[in-house]
Formats: structure tokens, C-alpha cells, sequence
């Protein structure tokens, strides 16, 4: 078995392992690094629920293998949180019930707030379109989109 050290700062912590150059990044992130907020849903790209954002770009773990992430940034859910404070779309998603079962909410939130870091006043069409590459089962995304409207607000007005 193939394996190669790699060196990731994953919310704002520098991580060097060695890893299977087969593993995937979704599988190094919950499995060894027990950062489960990452989840794991279709293994084909099309639900979104692994969802992190690389280099500030969102991106679906489980088809990215993890030597792929070398020399890189990653940004989970769990890293949204800083200081003890909520991030503007984690309060956004609590405040206007953008989730039900939760399960898609880690991905969706990456996904807006790297939407709202390139574009702080989105439209309701560009954070449908931002947000498409990411299934929800439950909530048919209208609080999902006013809950990222209400980040984007609370975002421009600190």
C-alpha cells in the first residue's frame, strides 16, 4: 500500500500525517481526524453533503483524495465557529429554520459562506445557484435561501 506524508491546515490548524494515497478526504477527515461534521451521503458528487471548502472554494470530499489536499486549507463546519461566537450563516440557518434533519446543513453552510465571501449581497437567484449543488430531502430550500439572505445582511452591517 502506497503512502504519502502530507502537510493541511484544516480551520486554522497545521495537521501532517502520513495517509493511504488511496484514502479520501471525507473518509481522513471524520475517520482519523474525527472532524464528523463532514458528512457522508451519495459518494458521487450530486448531494453535497461532504462539502468543504479548499482554499476557500467549496469542494465535495468524498471524490478528493486526501494527498490531493497537500499543501492546502480546509475549512469544515466545525470551523465556521470562531471564538466562541456562531458564524453569520450558523445564526442565519438557526434563526430562519434553514434545517430540519440536519444532515445536509453542514455542506450548505460552507457553500454560502464562501458564496458570501466573493459576493456579500447575493441575489435570491445566485444563492439558489450557488446552493444547487447541494440535496436537500427536507426543507425545499426556501428558509435555506433566507437563512443565507439573513447571514448576508448580518454580514454587511458589521
Amino acid at each position: 500500500m502506497a503512502t504519502h506524508q502530507i502537510r493541511v491546515t484544516i480551520n486554522g490548524e497545521a495537521h501532517e500525517r502520513t495517509v493511504d494515497s488511496r484514502l479520501l478526504l471525507v473518509h481522513w477527515l471524520r475517520d482519523d481526524l474525527r472532524l464528523t461534521g463532514t458528512h457522508i451521503g451519495c459518494d458521487t458528487t450530486h448531494c453535497g453533503a461532504c462539502t468543504v471548502l479548499l482554499d476557500g472554494k467549496p469542494i465535495k470530499s468524498c471524490t478528493l483524495l486526501a494527498v490531493q489536499a497537500d499543501g492546502h486549507e480546509l475549512r469544515t463546519v466545525e470551523g465556521l465557529e470562531q471564538n466562541g461566537q456562531l458564524h453569520p450563516v450558523q445564526e442565519g440557518f438557526w434563526e430562519k429554520h434553514g434545517l430540519q434533519c440536519g444532515f445536509c446543513t453542514p455542506g450548505m453552510m460552507l457553500t454560502a459562506s464562501a458564496l458570501l465571501e466573493r459576493n456579500p449581497s447575493p441575489s435570491e437567484a445566485e444563492i439558489r445557484r450557488a446552493i444547487s449543488g447541494n440535496l436537500c430531502r427536507c426543507t425545499g430550500y426556501v428558509n435555506i435561501v433566507k437563512a443565507v439572505q439573513h447571514a448576508a445582511e448580518k454580514m454587511r452591517s458589521t
